[in-house]
């Protein structure tokens, strides 16, 4: 049994996964989630995280994570947005601009030598064309 105190209130829970915290203060924390995703949706008008967590009494990271994890996104109307980790450009969800995800994903093709053809397949077809050949009578 693994035993943890929560990270919110301090109180003693058996952990099995996810944030460290009980579950009394993971559904407080869900029904604020909702309560924000709400406001969200009738207030299209709101300027800024900021005003948002101020109006719902939640932490602005909180706000941050939840967009960064997708399960908040603003609308492409919406003036809210968080920063790109990696060059700061708005974002209405997730953690990376798709700039910077294509940049990321054609890095990883690179490193891993999916776009090009393996070095023994050039020297097979090299000999094979190279090879004399013979015609039966």
């Amino acid at each position: 049994m693994n035993v943890k105190n929560c990270k919110k209130c301090g109180k003693i829970f058996n952990y099995i996964v996810g944030p460290q915290i009980c579950p009394a203060c993971q559904e407080a924390l869900e029904a604020k989630f909702q309560e924000v995703k709400e406001y969200i949706r009738e207030h299209k008008d709101a300027s800024n995280i900021v005003s948002v967590a101020e109006a719902c009494e939640v932490e602005v990271n909180q706000i941050k994570q939840w967009v960064r994890e997708e399960r908040l996104t603003f609308g492409d109307d919406s003036a809210m947005g968080i920063e790109c980790e990696s060059c700061g450009a708005m974002i209405k969800s997730g953690r990376f601009c798709e700039k910077c995800k294509n940049d990321m994903t054609r890095g990883l093709i690179d490193a891993a030598g999916l776009n090009k053809k393996p070095v023994e397949e050039k020297k097979a077809q090299a000999r094979e064309a190279a090879r004399m050949r013979f015609l039966d009578r």
